[in-house]
């Protein structure tokens, strides 16, 4: 016996009405899959979301003997090794001294120096992205015993476009 789409099967139900709703069932089912994994995704981003933290010191606060200084680049390159060996490092360096702070304007404007009344910025700066602030400053305390020098920490606002 051959059944095609219009066979009645009982209770005036076609092949057709049941395959259909069958169907149906299956789209139902498929989209509360990917309802709940679309969620479960959306609660694992959450709990990823991550801050970023400045560490810094100025210049003048690394004060260290001349026949250390090896040791203390050394030193401050693994531990920034350690940090992008644990996934958390997003940038870092020291500024260019030698090269003169402007401000430039919308209109393209540059003038000589800083704002009025902000200190000069200077030293090393790392940005870490990192679970807490906990976290962030257990990383200054490494970063700080490898440059000799106590280091500044401050988290950036949360931006989700960056």
């Amino acid at each position: 016996m051959v059944l095609g789409v219009g066979t009645v099967l009982g209770r005036g139900r076609t092949l057709g009405d049941l395959l259909g709703q069958a169907l149906l069932w299956s789209v139902i089912v498929r989209a509360e899959r990917l309802y709940r994994r679309r969620e479960r995704c959306l609660v694992n981003q959450a709990e990823r979301v991550m801050t970023k933290y400045l560490i810094s010191f100025p210049s003048e606060a690394m004060v260290i003997p001349e026949e250390d200084f090896a040791a203390v680049i050394e030193e401050s390159h693994a531990v920034i090794q350690e940090a992008k060996d644990a996934g958390v490092y997003v940038f870092g360096g020291g500024l260019d001294e030698d090269v003169a702070p402007v401000l430039v304007a919308g209109d393209g404007t540059v003038t000589d120096g800083t704002y009025p009344d902000t200190r000069v910025q200077n030293g090393g700066y790392t940005i870490l992205e990192l679970p807490s602030r906990e976290a962030a400053l257990e990383w200054a305390a490494r970063i700080a015993v490898a440059c000799r020098c106590s280091q500044g920490v401050r988290a950036f606002l949360y931006d989700p476009a960056s």
